[in-house]
């Protein structure tokens, strides 16, 4: 079963200094029917005005990954991690037993366009922990990249949970497969562009909620570009 959710029937925030559309309810926005998907539980779609950005606040028990679109995006924790993820850069933090940070955009005349993703650990109390890796073009053109994974597998950033996120570019003749477990879910969402998934048309911002398949084929991309996660049910 592949059900749509269309990029329109995202919650959405004006903040002035911050727009956002949230995947799943978040702060002010509340959906009884898109909670989280197995253990997806965020994703905002976050764009910080030049010189503005989040302040010095906290989390618990939650594996939080940021994934620049354009822009950068500067980072400081309590860990004493001090960065700065520009596109192409996979940012996971995890909050474990508690962790303080603050994310800004310092650009002057630019806006930082970027995901915010939650997925809810399979082990909590631990000791916080950071990471951050750069994945090229090249190696997302025409394929699904291992970004995320619970063993940090083929140089993905490890995540404490029970998920892995894949990630890729797709234009023209370009295709992908990947196999699925049909007992658990998988959750696709276009970035960008236009894109089919097991034959359903996805425009940007659009995601695909899968559950009971044993396969993702991904093709008819125009300047496409995607993430996929594989999930506990």
């Amino acid at each position: 079963m592949l059900q749509v959710r269309k990029s329109q029937e995202r919650g959405y925030a004006d903040h002035g200094w911050l727009r956002s559309f949230h995947s799943f309810s978040f702060a002010g926005y509340y959906d009884p029917e898109h909670m989280g998907f197995g253990n997806l539980r965020v994703i905002n779609e976050d764009r910080v005005a030049a010189g503005a950005g989040f302040g010095t606040h906290g989390h618990r028990d939650m594996e939080i990954i940021s994934y620049v679109l354009s822009g950068e995006l500067a980072h400081k924790d309590s860990m004493g991690n001090v960065e700065s993820i520009p596109p192409g850069d996979v940012q996971r933090m995890s909050a474990g037993r508690g962790v303080m940070h603050s994310e800004f955009n310092h650009k002057a005349d630019q806006t930082t366009h970027f995901l915010q993703i939650w997925i809810e650990p399979n082990v909590r109390g631990i000791e916080p922990g950071y990471e951050q890796k750069s994945f090229s073009d090249d190696e997302k053109r025409g394929k699904l990249r291992l970004v995320a994974s619970p063993d940090g597998a083929d140089g993905s950033v490890l995540v404490h949970a029970d998920a892995k996120l894949f990630a890729g570019l797709f234009d023209g003749d370009e295709k992908a497969d990947l196999t699925l477990d049909p007992k658990r879910k998988s959750y696709v969402h276009l970035v960008r562009g236009e894109l089919e998934a097991n034959g359903t048309k996805l425009t940007t911002g659009d995601a695909a909620l899968i559950q009971g398949e044993s396969k993702l084929t991904l093709d008819g991309g125009k300047n496409a570009e995607v993430l996929v996660f594989d999930l506990a049910a």
